[in-house]
């Protein structure tokens, strides 16, 4: 091989390694734009639950302000999956606490708790429900 044969393969590999960088930076910044967008949705919603979680617990705070604490909050969260109502070991499991007796029976007074606010119902001994929301 001459060194004209080899300058042109060099240049002809330059060539199709440039396009590809090219291709690379166009999907990057293509990425980048849509990174940026669901960020700031992901932002959006997270907002979204803040406020919905701080209007939802100003219905009850003033009369218990510990019900708007994390762990009811937790629990007040897992009941929103179950229409059909749960008993205070499910929670507890859905929760990712272990369901020895007292975890059982901490969860337990809590749903209680919340039940003689009116927030929970217990229509089925030891199976709670949120309460329809009045309008």
């Amino acid at each position: 091989m001459n060194l004209t044969v080899i300058l042109d393969l060099i240049t002809a590999r330059e060539t199709t390694v440039g396009q590809a960088a090219d291709r690379l930076r166009e999907q990057i910044t293509a990425l980048t734009a849509d990174l940026i967008r669901i960020e700031g949705e992901l932002t959006d919603l997270k907002v979204v639950r803040t406020t919905l979680r701080t209007l939802t617990a100003a219905e009850f705070t003033a009369e218990d302000p510990t019900i708007a604490s994390a762990p009811y909050q937790q629990i007040l969260t897992v009941l929103h999956t179950a229409p059909t109502g749960m008993r205070a070991k499910d929670i507890c499991l859905a929760l990712g606490v272990e369901p020895i007796p007292k975890h059982v029976e901490s969860a337990r007074a809590k749903l209680k708790r919340m039940v003689k606010h009116h927030i929970l119902t217990e229509h089925q001994p030891g199976v709670f429900t949120l309460t329809p929301k009045r309008t």
